[in-house]
């Protein structure tokens, strides 16, 4: 008999796993983004600093299911500010900004909006070099594990990454990019709070009908050719006076 109860208590918290985990399974994560403009401009644009504010904030949300994943904008009535200075005149909106990810056939295809157009990228999932550090931080309620890397993709911007992350809600989940820990990310630091992604809400429940949907529609281009597009209409930009519009 008391075999017989301690194999009915292992099947029970056997079960038990199973519905938290099931549970934890889909969902949607709210993040609210912190962008220091000030501190992103290169040495050859310091004097636009007087002509921007040095903060933008904005939120973003992640649907997610046991395999895929859908980072998006979170598109606000009030989500549009103009500043003006020395002759020009600047205005902030955010644009339609999507990443899509399938951890089960490796698939990654980021959506990006970019003056009127749309471009699809499509890519395959990449594993950063994270390492891991000793630190714990509670976010939202769950405690959070650190992990950091360097990111050197780009030659020209160099970028320090410190992430945090939970290991009570799917693995592989983050913003962005950055869903390549044992864990769901909560928060990401980008060169020292030069961009701050930080999880403000958490809701773990069946997805809606089309809140999750992989991006078709977009010129698809390469992750190389669409960089060329945005350096070639900065240096554009440059070159113009007057009223510019600068999307971030």
């Amino acid at each position: 008999m008391k075999r017989i109860v301690i194999a009915l208590g292992i099947l029970v918290m056997v079960i038990a796993a199973s519905i938290l985990h099931a549970q934890h399974a889909e969902g949607v994560i709210t993040y609210e983004v912190r962008l220091n403009m000030h501190k992103g401009l290169p040495p050859e644009r310091q004097n636009m600093k007087a002509m921007m504010p040095e903060f933008r904030t904005y939120k973003q949300e992640l649907f997610f299911n046991a395999n895929e994943s859908l980072y998006k904008t979170l598109i606000e009535d009030d989500d549009e500010e103009e500043s003006s200075g020395g002759g020009i005149t600047m205005r902030f909106k955010q644009p339609k900004v999507e990443t899509y990810v399938n951890q089960e056939t490796e698939k990654l295809i980021s959506l990006q909006e970019f003056f009127g157009k749309t471009y699809l990228i499509n890519d395959t999932l990449k594993v950063s070099p994270w390492k891991f550090g000793t630190e714990t931080k509670t976010i939202m309620g769950y405690e959070c594990k650190q992990a950091f890397f360097t990111d050197e993709s780009r030659p020209d911007r160099k970028q320090d990454i410190i992430a945090w992350y939970t290991d009570k809600i799917r693995p592989f989940l983050g913003p962005e990019s950055f869903g390549s820990l044992p864990g769901a990310v909560l928060a990401v630091d980008i060169n020292n709070a030069e961009r701050v992604i930080v999880c403000k809400k958490i809701e773990l429940r069946p997805l809606k009908k089309n809140e999750l949907k992989e991006p078709v529609s977009g010129e698809k281009v390469t992750r190389a050719e669409f960089r060329k597009k945005m350096d070639d209409q900065r240096k554009e930009m440059d070159k113009n006076g007057g009223r510019m519009i600068i999307r971030n």
